[in-house]
């Protein structure tokens, strides 16, 4: 079932490179404060990396004036998120979040399979606003599709 507004995030690690390997809580990540959370079908690829990634690195300032914390996630090895957080130059604070194996995408109702491109299970393009680790506002794209994805829309429509 696919997460809905009003949901608690569930509960789930995921892996992050800064000093060294990170691993980290998603109740941690999301409890306490506004943030969020855009998730990638995969680094690297065409539309991730010229429009979705970019328009986020572009607007983040506007979304920390605002008191929001963004996260992006894939289901890529944390490796490769630092690889492509460096190559997009990625402001600190703008954290990269690797859901290697799916697990969260799964937990979220929003894995795609995308073996038919030889890339195996992914998360769908979308992105969630949850305040103190509750989803609030939801931006699921159509399969193939980037607009609600984006991080002006999302600016554009956040809840008061």
């Amino acid at each position: 079932m696919t997460i809905q507004i009003g949901d608690r995030i569930p509960e789930v690690t995921l892996k992050r490179i800064r000093e060294g390997m990170e691993t980290l809580d998603t109740h941690a990540l999301f409890d306490g404060r506004k943030a969020v959370l855009f998730a990638v079908p995969g680094a690297f690829t065409p539309t991730c990396s010229a429009r979705h990634l970019p328009g986020y690195v572009e607007h983040f300032a506007d979304f920390r004036r605002r008191g929001i914390d963004v996260f992006c996630m894939a289901v890529n090895d944390p490796f490769v998120m630092k690889a492509w957080g460096e190559s997009q130059q990625v402001p600190d604070g703008l954290q990269l979040l690797s859901d290697g194996n799916g697990d969260f995408a799964r937990a979220l109702g929003l894995e795609m399979d995308a073996s038919s491109s030889g890339m195996g299970m992914r998360s769908r393009r979308f992105a969630l606003y949850v305040d103190d680790g509750v989803v609030r506002a939801t931006f699921i794209e159509e399969p193939g599709k980037f607009e609600v994805s984006s991080a002006q829309y999302v600016l554009e429509h956040l809840p008061s």
